[in-house]
């Protein structure tokens, strides 16, 4: 069957390590569109850091953030799906953190909230160019279900978080490791895989139509959903293991590469 829609990860993926999207990447997925292709991103970013990048693609097809717990048209702004995570299990993984002294930042009504500006929140702010709100010690009270949470620590101790949120909550928290220094948190329902099923049959895509391109934890789900699941050349090792096809480094137009290869032929 011939691909009639690709999900694409932004960060480590779409974009190089600068946060930029090559010109061949932007005129190769412009000439998928063209071509009747339905392209879409998939990141575990929040709406409003994801939104710049599809403007810039000029995609007209809902896209899917944080993880999957949101689903957002960029055109019309409908919410297609929205998945927050339980108030009660917020609120529990809150005060894990406040007792582990953990830094947590939590993402209600597409605002960032952290608990004050200090390196992490910097960083993060840098990364997806969104201004975050310091909320002293409310952070570790939730009010609102949030749409997902994060974890950020040194890279050495992000195994031994996993874990331990793993132990505490089993499956009734999608847990997963994005980048070297982050565990996100969204509810177990919320995951790329079913929010590109979810698209796919709103769109009446078979599966097998559907090509998905990721390199990290996050991208598992729909690497595996995808009929052609392709990994980039910087994945992790299982990424690579799930997929059909290996690309390129995302400092190499693997992204255009694929669709090239797969799309474009």
């Amino acid at each position: 069957m011939s691909i009639k829609l690709i999900a694409i990860d932004l960060d480590d993926t779409l974009l190089d390590d600068h946060l930029t999207i090559s010109p061949r990447a932007r005129e190769t997925i412009r000439e998928a569109v063209r071509r009747g292709v339905a392209v879409t991103v998939a990141t575990g970013r929040m709406y409003r850091s994801a939104l710049p990048f599809a403007r810039q693609l000029e995609l007209d097809v809902p896209f899917i953030t944080y993880n999957g717990a949101l689903i957002k048209c960029s055109i019309s702004g409908e919410i297609i799906l929205h998945i927050p995570v339980r108030r009660e299990l917020a609120q529990q993984a809150a005060e894990l953190c406040r007792v582990k002294n953990w830094y947590i930042q939590t993402y209600v009504n597409d605002m960032l909230y952290v608990k004050e500006l200090d390196r992490y929140a910097d960083m993060y702010s840098a990364l997806a160019g969104v201004e975050p709100i310091p909320v002293g010690e409310n952070i570790y009270k939730v009010q609102d279900p949030p749409t997902k949470m994060l974890i950020v620590s040194e890279p050495d101790n992000i195994p031994d978080i996993q874990q331990t949120l793993q132990n505490v909550f089993n499956d009734k928290l999608y847990i997963v490791s994005s980048k070297p220094m982050y565990v996100e948190i969204t509810d177990p329902a919320a995951n790329k895989g079913r929010a590109l099923e979810l698209l796919a049959a709103r769109l009446k895509i078979d599966r097998q139509e559907v090509m998905a391109i990721g390199d990290s934890g996050n991208d598992l789900e729909m690497i595996k959903y995808a009929g052609l699941g392709v990994a980039m050349g910087n994945a992790r090792p299982e990424v690579k293991a799930a997929a059909q096809a290996v690309t390129r480094h995302n400092n190499d137009d693997g992204v255009a590469a694929a669709i090239e290869k797969f799309v474009l032929i």
